[in-house]
């Protein structure tokens, strides 16, 4: 695999979920470089050889600082080129200048960065990525059921969350309401009004791009990484939008009344993936208790 596939220009937009969450998964170094820099010239192309090498074992992170002035300046960024290396959401080490690549090795080596051994192909058919089914395509075929048959309520909970799916919200509360008895209190349509709960939050939310920006600029922005959050899980990526709530728990557990654990068992109650589930409770008792 090239060294392209380990190595990618980062933005201020996108700085949260590229470097500080991916950091999070795999080790990630940020290379703050210029075109105008000369030992940059002598940095870069070992940093991008070696991440190419390591395969995986690290990204490279490289910002631009004439491009990126603003996310220089919140690293205060003094000379360059400068390396930061970030593990688990935080900066642990770096260096100012261009190193030898013996000393590059020698730095990975200190912080337990080794080359990711390649996968067995068994192992990589296994780890291949679901088939994703089109939440669109499923209100289609619900819609048309309902059509065939409109005096079958289980069907109208179905278009419920399929419309929810897609962003249908006021036409699913207005389903959910019309519920009988019996229906209103199934596990699906319990979900359902927990996720109605979260679409609703998006009604004036800004879109995903400036919700970012303003955690780049300020980690400590709570709102925004609640409306993040609620936008990623209502778009289905359920893991990063547990993981910024979570984020939001480990800065100020009472924040608006509790609202970062509130939110949390919100969407424990929307989320299907049991495994995942189980992981975030847990990672939550740990910060509570």
């Amino acid at each position: 695999m090239d060294a392209n596939a380990y190595v990618f220009d980062a933005t201020l937009a996108a700085f949260e979920p590229e470097v500080i969450l991916k950091s999070k998964e795999v080790p990630v170094l940020v290379d703050f470089w210029a075109a105008w820099c000369g030992p940059c010239k002598t940095l870069g192309p070992i940093l991008e050889k070696l991440a190419a090498e390591f395969a995986g074992g690290f990204v490279l992170a490289k910002v631009d600082v004439d491009a990126e002035q603003q996310l220089a300046g919140y690293f205060q960024i003094k000379s360059i080129p400068t390396v930061m290396l970030l593990k688990d959401g935080q900066i642990v080490d770096g260096f100012p200048g261009a190193l030898p690549e013996g000393q590059l090795r020698e730095f990975l080596k200190h912080h337990g960065i080794e080359p990711r051994l390649p996968e067995e192909p068994a192992q990589a058919e296994a780890e291949a990525a679901p088939v994703v089914v089109d939440p669109h395509e499923t209100l289609v075929h619900v819609r048309a059921a309902v059509h065939a048959d409109p005096d079958k309520p289980e069907l109208k909970l179905d278009l419920a969350l399929a419309l929810l799916a897609t962003g249908g919200v006021a036409e699913a509360e207005a389903l959910l309401d019309a519920l009988p008895a019996n229906l209103a209190t199934d596990e699906r349509a319990v979900k359902a009004r927990a996720r109605l709960g979260f679409a609703s939050l998006l009604k004036d939310a800004p879109p995903r791009e400036p919700l970012l920006a303003a955690i780049a600029a300020d980690p400590g922005d709570l709102r925004a990484r609640h409306l993040l959050g609620v936008r990623l899980l209502v778009e289905g990526e359920s893991e990063p939008a547990l993981q910024q709530f979570m984020e939001m728990l480990r800065r100020d557990k009472t924040w608006q009344d509790q609202l970062p654990k509130r939110t949390l068992i919100d969407a424990f109650r929307v989320i299907e993936d049991a495994d995942l589930v189980g992981d975030y409770r847990r990672k939550m008792a740990s910060l509570l208790f």
